[in-house]
């Protein structure tokens, strides 16, 4: 949802940094990013975040945040420095107990010294004192944080925790979350998964939330304000928690009537990638100017100009197809974006099928007749698209039309097949596009390396006869707009700022 530009110097030398051997490096300093190409900055290395617990007061007045984030931690290389990822002002770091020095660095480094060096393999415990007013922070020229008339929000992708927890920012290091927020009694805090407990007292009340699944930290969200709250189960007996800004206008019902089907989408889309993998499932809508949406892990997040033309259950679908693609099953590197959006976008195009609105087969076929040969749409390469188009439309609807012609090409029963197996393979882990090339191998019993080629990482329009034997563009006249088109254009930016 962002492009980040980094210094060609700078860049050059985080590259060559991540390229130096372990060997030659030094042993006991974690490296200051995780080794993603397109954000070298982003992440740490030397320790793997097991669980946050987040205790948090916000005033919603001043913008002020007051934390202690406690880390359960485990040490991947012996360690006698090591980084988190945070902006905010700290004023005292604990690990295991004892205080530990600290210092800042570049445009989002917390640089934390223990008094003691840690061995590789050690459980560590690391505590951070914080405060300071998220939205007065900035890094890259930007900020993840969004200041609202009744409070605040973290929601952004690729990154959102510096603004409001210290972290190891990035999807390869998940963890469980327990977050408490203490906000003025008459204001809610909005969080991921379930709500375990509320309390108040002398003006305040607490909210406890927990996430009791593995969570990327862009995944992790926080919502302060006055809302209205819904709650409900699905069908298969979910928890559903929806929560609504009073300060919606005109688009508070079209909000509400899109998202209070989240529950009856959710059980549809079980039927394609199997069961539900969260304690919990939902949405909410802050009074942000923001245009996107983002697929928080339980609890995604729509900016109300979702709703602005009526009600959106496309955008609905979308997000909560992350929930497999994006949420349970993450990207290895932010490279493999495609596994992400390609998925949610063709959930789109299912969607509209069930709805009797066109079929995947019609959407693909208007997509791919709608953009001529020589339009740089083709240029963009979904497989690896680079930072600066990692959310480009392209990447979703280019994406969504490899995926039906790679049904076209295996059929609907290994297509499907490898839809559910997939999610259920690399569960609450990582993955590749070149992972899930192999997998659809193996299931389709195919050699499908020039097929993915073709429709992920040449960047030219696919030509018709590689079309037409992917049943892609079959007629000679060029196809008519399916009924769903206009909602499917009304979600194509969907991620973009």
């Amino acid at each position: 949802m962002h492009r980040r530009y980094l210094a060609p110097g700078a860049l050059a030398a985080a590259t060559v940094l991540l390229a130096i051997p372990a060997s030659a490096a030094s042993s006991t300093t974690g490296a200051p990013g995780i080794g993603d190409p397109y954000y070298p900055a982003y992440g740490n290395g030397g320790y793997d975040v097991g669980h946050y617990d987040l205790r948090l007061k916000y005033q919603p007045k001043t913008d002020l945040l007051e934390g202690t984030a406690t880390l359960l931690a485990r040490t991947t290389q012996d360690l006698s420095r090591f980084n988190l990822d945070f902006l905010l002002d700290v004023s005292e770091v604990r690990v295991n107990g004892a205080k530990a020095s600290f210092a800042t660095s570049g445009e989002h480094e917390l640089e934390i010294t223990p008094k003691h060096p840690l061995a590789k393999g050690s459980d560590i415990t690391v505590v951070v004192r914080y405060s300071g007013v998220p939205s007065s922070k900035s890094a890259y020229g930007f900020t993840g944080w969004h200041r609202t008339q009744d409070g605040g929000v973290a929601a952004n992708e690729p990154e959102a925790a510096w603004w409001w927890f210290p972290s190891n920012d990035h999807p390869l290091d998940k963890a469980t979350y327990d977050v408490s927020v203490q906000v003025p009694t008459g204001t809610q805090a909005i969080s991921n998964g379930t709500l375990q407990s509320t309390s108040s007292r002398l003006g305040w009340t607490r909210y406890n939330w927990r996430s009791n699944k593995p969570q990327a930290t862009y995944l992790a969200t926080l919502a302060v304000g006055r809302f209205d709250i819904t709650t409900s189960t699905t069908e298969s007996g979910i928890p559903v928690i929806n929560a609504y800004s009073k300060e919606l206008g005109d688009n508070y019902n079209a909000a509400r009537a899109s998202i209070e089907r989240s529950g009856e989408i959710t059980d549809w889309l079980s039927e394609y990638f199997g069961p539900y993998p969260f304690n919990s499932v939902g949405g909410y809508v802050p009074n942000t100017s923001t245009r996107y949406a983002l697929e928080t892990q339980t609890r995604p997040f729509y900016s109300p100009a979702r709703f602005s033309s009526g009600t959106n259950t496309s955008v609905v679908v979308h997000e909560l197809a992350h929930q497999w693609y994006g949420d349970l099953v993450s990207v290895a590197g932010w490279k493999d974006i495609w596994i992400n959006e390609g998925f949610a976008r063709y959930s789109e195009w299912l969607w509209s099928e069930h709805e009797g609105e066109g079929t995947t087969q019609e959407i693909a076929d208007y997509v791919y007749a709608s953009h001529p040969a020589d339009d740089p749409f083709w240029t963009v390469r979904p497989g690896d698209p680079g930072p600066d188009n990692q959310f480009h439309l392209a990447v979703y609807d280019r994406g969504a039309l490899a995926l039906q012609a790679l049904r076209n090409e295996i059929g609907d029963e290994d297509f499907f097949a490898i839809l559910k197996g997939w999610t259920a393979k690399y569960a609450h882990g990582n993955a590749t596009v070149a992972d899930f090339r192999t997998y659809a191998e193996r299931v389709s019993a195919r050699s499908l390396g020039q097929f993915f080629d073709t429709w992920l990482y040449e960047p030219s329009k696919p030509a018709a006869p590689e079309a037409r034997a992917a049943s892609i563009a079959r007629k000679a006249s060029a196809p008519v707009p399916p009924k769903s088109w206009k909602k499917l254009v009304a979600t194509a930016d969907v991620h973009q700022h």
